[in-house]
């Protein structure tokens, strides 16, 4: 509604909490919470028989490094039956890989196969960057020597008067679910992991609104880093 963009501070993220350690027997856990999302991240190490093994047609491929990303019924408040992973937890689940993979160490400095674990407690928008941000912080609790720390936050796209865009920092479900664009960016201090945009409005963008995006991401970004190296340190 406009009064609730009149109230809407666009380059402000929402509260954020952390918590590391809360599982006893994980190598790492992390609890991270923004807003009304919250993201409960957990790490298993194991060893070379743990890796996961996939016959392909090019050959035989081994991972060791997995995380998988639960988006259980509860967490949006519906009550549905429990069945296999669905494409948003495949999606999720590889979006939140890709950004984390990048500062993950060699394998010859760190020959062990990790699991994440990410089981979304409640969700009110963006939920794969609160498994990044959850991820990075669980990893380091389990002693992974990562690069750096990664961090990620959802961007969205009203349209007002004179058709005037105007960006969102951290959008919540509803500016979700009835904006014009859904852009999540994850990375380091020094710059992007992992992006992925998601684009509802038909009629064409310019872009400065893409430069825009951007530009708020990283300030976001920065930000959660900045929140989640207080808990780590």
């Amino acid at each position: 509604t406009g009064k609730r963009v009149d109230q809407r501070d666009f380059n402000q993220v929402r509260n954020v909490t952390t918590e590391v350690g809360l599982l006893p027997y994980n190598h790492g856990s992390a609890l991270f919470k923004r807003g009304g999302t919250q993201a409960l991240v957990s790490v298993t190490l194991g060893g070379g028989d743990d890796e996961q093994r996939i016959e392909d047609l090019m050959g035989d491929l081994e991972k060791t490094f997995m995380l998988h990303y639960n988006f259980p019924s509860f967490s949006v408040g519906e009550v549905k039956a429990n069945r296999g992973p669905s494409r948003r937890d495949v999606g999720h689940g590889y979006l939140a890989a890709g950004a984390i993979k990048q500062v993950l160490p060699h394998k010859d400095q760190f020959p062990y196969t990790i699991r994440v674990v990410s089981d979304i407690l409640s969700s009110d928008g963006s939920s794969s960057m609160a498994t990044v941000c959850g991820s990075t912080m669980s990893l380091m609790q389990a002693g992974v020597p990562i690069r750096k720390m990664v961090g990620g936050v959802a961007m969205g796209l009203l349209m007002g008067d004179n058709n005037r865009f105007q960006v969102l920092t951290d959008i919540a479900g509803i500016e979700d679910a009835f904006g014009m664009m859904d852009f999540k960016v994850a990375g380091t201090v020094d710059g992007i992991t992992a992006i992925q945009m998601d684009i509802k409005y038909k009629g064409g963008l310019e872009r400065k609104v893409f430069e825009q995006a951007l530009a708020q991401a990283k300030e976001g970004r920065l930000f959660i880093l900045g929140e989640m190296r207080k808990v780590m340190s």
